[in-house]
């Protein structure tokens, strides 16, 4: 039987999820805003360079990290998120969620363009070609990566999560997702190739745009059932 507790929650269970939602997309976007006041004010200067040092260090000791970490960072590219947000696309619409699939498109196409327009803005250099692996192009807050990572690993791992009745079941696929958007930014803070303060910023701003667009799917979904 249930508890009047359990009882409480799936009655309002439609009513608390979306304000669960929309606060972590307020609280993820205010961590994002305020590590970005602070490294345009240089406040974070000490402590990624700091990391910077420790990840020199890691990669001298252990010479077999560098291929590790360029292999974790593969996984959060451009060509391969890309490709693999339309390959999920593309079975959602054939399992007929095309209203889903429109809006997985739209969250990552929109999420590439607001990271580079964030960087513009924002302008930092990437550290030194010298103190990295290997040479990147381009400007280095948010890390591309990281933020690309955790839009696409948390949207399509709680997309999915959501298909499965069984705890445990949503915990696993749900840390999964969780646990291949930390690797990604770690790989790239561990390269040399971001600071940081860019993979913490990546985090933060690819969480809340996940959960932005994950409200908004769940919105959409709950409007189509109603109007049947």
């Amino acid at each position: 039987m249930k508890t009047s507790w359990e009882g409480w929650l799936c009655r309002y269970r439609w009513l608390i999820a979306p304000i669960l939602a929309w606060a972590a997309v307020i609280l993820t976007a205010t961590l994002f805003l305020h590590l970005a006041s602070e490294v345009r004010e240089g406040e974070t200067r000490s402590f990624d360079a700091y990391c910077l040092h420790l990840a020199q260090i890691a990669r001298a000791t252990h010479p077999w990290l560098e291929g590790v970490m360029r292999d974790l960072s593969g996984l959060g590219s451009a060509v391969a998120l890309v490709l693999f947000t339309i390959m999920v696309s593309g079975y959602l619409a054939l399992a007929r969620s095309r209203q889903t699939a429109l809006i997985l498109i739209c969250s990552i196409g929109t999420g590439i363009v607001a990271v580079e327009l964030f960087k513009a803005i924002y302008g930092r250099v990437r550290p030194d070609v010298e103190l990295a692996a290997f040479p990147e192009s381009g400007l280095s807050f948010p890390s591309g990566h990281s933020s690309m990572a955790a839009m696409v690993f948390l949207t399509l791992g709680t997309l999915w999560a959501s298909t499965h009745s069984q705890r445990w079941q949503r915990v696993y696929i749900l840390g999964v997702s969780a646990m291949l958007t930390i690797l990604v930014g770690v790989s790239r803070a561990a390269l040399g190739v971001h600071w940081a303060t860019d993979v913490l910023g990546g985090w933060a701003f690819g969480t809340a745009w996940a959960a932005a667009w994950l409200s908004v799917a769940k919105l959409t979904s709950n409007s189509a059932h109603g109007q049947k």
